[in-house]
């Protein structure tokens, strides 16, 4: 099974990498972009093949060690 996860930073959490990104956006002319928020993209080929199981586990991992649950959200995706 393949999980996907995506990480973001929580709501009022500063996201310096983002307000970054959203002052070069708009010095390289793309006009209109009011806010970046930058998170992270992680992709995890499991041996598992029960789709619960498979699911807890990644709810194991991000608690543990992919987010940091103080100030970033997490959202999990589960295919076969």
């Amino acid at each position: 099974m393949k999980a996907r996860v995506h990480v973001m930073l929580k709501d009022g959490v500063l996201d310096p990498q983002g307000k970054a990104i959203a002052q070069a956006l708009g010095r390289l002319g793309f006009a209109g972009v009011n806010e970046v928020r930058q998170g992270k993209y992680i992709e995890l080929d499991l041996a598992e093949t029960d789709r619960a199981k498979a699911r807890a586990a990644v709810e194991q991992m991000c608690g543990r060690l992919l987010a940091n649950t103080v100030i970033e959200t997490y959202a999990i995706e589960i295919a076969e």
